[in-house]
């Protein structure tokens, strides 16, 4: 992505896990882009994948997404989990989520087989609201931001396994967001080899919605 010898820049505080196009789009996202690595811990990523495992399961993997976001993908929207795993969902809002926001009751989980990818998109103001927060569970992978009017601005996410990835604001709105293809899995010089990734999403409330009301039909995160 940084060809044409244009320097690639990280910010201090994500160093190895955030990479831009240039300091500008570096400190404009810094607080909107956020990567945690190890949020996690092993067993926490065990407790959330034994839980969604069976559920996954019953379901085939898909080829053609409602609105061609996902390639090789299976999901479901979750409201009932265990003890355990809410106390993570506790956290994750907390660490995501400002005081003022609402989630949706809902979490969106989003299966990836080795070879699915997320095509770039930015998600509808219909389906979720300023904050985007996801969990990362058995492979990594690369997210890629780029902005929707300035393709030449551009941010790199290295998610690991483990790790929660924070989209809000400008990030959200102004940057169209994807997941890369197996082949085209690279974090600077490094090869990310891809594997089956889950997602656990948590997102905020549209604007204007009730937390009783109605679901839409769930992004590509």
């Amino acid at each position: 992505m940084a060809g044409g010898g244009q320097v690639v820049l990280r910010t201090l505080s994500q160093q190895g896990w955030v990479r831009g196009s240039g300091a500008a789009v570096l400190s404009r996202l810094q607080d909107a882009a956020v990567v945690r690595p190890g949020f996690l811990s092993a067993a926490e990523e065990e407790t959330l994948s034994r839980e969604l495992e069976p559920e996954l399961r019953r379901r085939r993997y898909e080829y053609d997404h409602w609105d061609a976001a996902i390639h090789g993908f299976r999901e479901t929207e979750k409201s009932r989990w265990s003890e355990a795993s809410q106390a993570i969902l506790r956290r994750v809002q907390a660490a995501a989520f400002g005081p003022g926001q609402t989630l949706l009751s809902s979490v969106h989980v989003l299966d990836l087989e080795p070879q699915g990818y997320i095509k770039p998109h930015v998600d509808s103001v219909k389906f979720c609201g300023s904050t985007i927060a996801g969990l990362s569970l058995l492979s990594p992978s690369v997210m890629r931001l780029v902005h929707t009017q300035e393709p030449g601005e551009w941010l790199e996410l290295l998610l690991e396994p483990g790790s929660l990835y924070i989209l809000r604001g400008s990030a959200r709105y102004d940057f169209s967001h994807e997941i890369l293809r197996d082949e085209e899995s690279f974090f600077g010089e490094r090869r990310i080899p891809r594997g089956r990734r889950i997602s656990v999403i948590c997102r905020s409330l549209p604007e204007g919605m009730g937390p009783g009301e109605p679901g839409q039909p769930p992004p590509a995160c």
